[in-house]
């Protein structure tokens, strides 16, 4: 009995895999299985902390087909491994995520070269989405929607994981990028991150749905009927963030959050997040998104839509982009991947 949680202090601090009468005793994680290697990320656990950190630094992490994919098989990684209590999000280089890769896709039409080879004949065939949204053919929504549903579910993995998520974002986080730190549990920021998205001025809604329900109703429309951005200390201020620090702060102040959150008991954790976000499911997330995804694709298919993706094929994406936020006057602080 001198092995009785009862005989040990604070026996509860201890891990899912810690102690001789743990169910994972004797059951060690092989961490020296083989892996594919991520293309657009890196994964990493120190302590009971899983790091997912998006790595296309060069590119401001923008979004490609492979990023939902693996997006969701490192979340589900880190779902299973009883050594996991929390997930850090981030990203390397000047930002957090710019959003979608776009400029490859409206100025060569999404040509192969800008996908894996494995999409080839499916929906997020590159070259069939570039067919989809030639505006002098027809437009099929369903295969739009087909689509944009498998990057939403990609990214909703950080939602409907058992574990809590956080979102550590500094630079910008606009456009798609937006899509995946919303789906977060939590997310701190530095003070001056960008945070938006600036697509709602034309060809695009955001397809995740999760604004009004991080903002509430009336802030998520200030910012989605102008496409003007916050920053990160304003969306602290404003409840989409828990908390902002100065830049060369952020680190210590989210490893202090995650590590508040890994001395808590995994099942705890889960039920507490099960608890919470059967409320938040219950507002509506799935039909939100939804018809937001829905919403994304007409927008890229309106004459409006169509004339910026042409103007884009012919100018340069950089260059419909700063006509797109002239009249707003941020023009200069919009990212060409969005």
């Amino acid at each position: 009995m001198s092995d009785h949680a009862g005989a040990r202090p604070s026996a509860w601090r201890e891990g899912w895999n810690e102690g001789d009468d743990s169910l994972f005793a004797g059951r060690e994680t092989d961490d020296s299985a083989e892996r594919d290697e991520y293309r657009t990320l890196t994964y990493k656990v120190t302590g009971r902390i899983a790091r997912i950190t998006f790595d296309r630094p060069d590119h401001g992490n923008a979004i490609i087909a492979d990023t939902p994919v693996e997006l969701a098989d490192a979340v589900e990684r880190a779902d299973l491994d009883p050594r996991v209590h929390v997930m850090l999000v981030s990203g390397r280089g000047k930002g957090f995520c710019g959003g979608y890769d776009l400029g490859a896709f409206a100025e060569r039409g999404g040509s192969p070269d800008s996908g894996p080879n494995r999409t080839v004949g499916t929906v997020l065939d590159p070259v069939v989405q570039a067919r989809n949204h030639n505006p002098f053919a027809t437009w099929d929504p369903m295969a739009d929607y087909a689509m944009m549903s498998r990057f939403n579910r990609g990214f909703a993995s950080l939602l409907h994981a058992n574990k809590p998520t956080v979102a550590k974002i500094h630079g910008f986080c606009v456009a798609g990028g937006t899509d995946i730190a919303l789906y977060c549990d939590q997310i701190i920021a530095a003070d001056d991150t960008r945070i938006g998205y600036p697509p709602t001025r034309v060809w695009g809604v955001p397809a995740a749905g999760m604004w009004a329900h991080r903002l509430g109703d009336q802030r998520a429309k200030r910012l989605l009927l102008t496409g003007d951005c916050i920053s990160g200390r304003q969306a602290a201020e404003w409840g989409l963030a828990v908390e902002s620090a100065p830049a060369d702060e952020l680190d210590e102040r989210a490893e202090e959050l995650v590590g508040r959150i890994a001395a808590m008991p995994i099942n705890q954790l889960m039920m507490v997040k099960l608890a919470l976000n059967s409320t938040l499911l219950a507002q509506g997330v799935a039909n939100s998104t939804m018809v937001s995804t829905v919403f994304d694709g007409v927008s890229r298919h309106t004459r409006e839509g169509y004339a910026f993706q042409m103007r884009a094929a012919t100018a340069g994406f950089r260059e419909a982009v700063r006509e797109r936020d002239e009249p707003f006057g941020d023009h200069k602080r919009q990212r060409s991947a969005e």
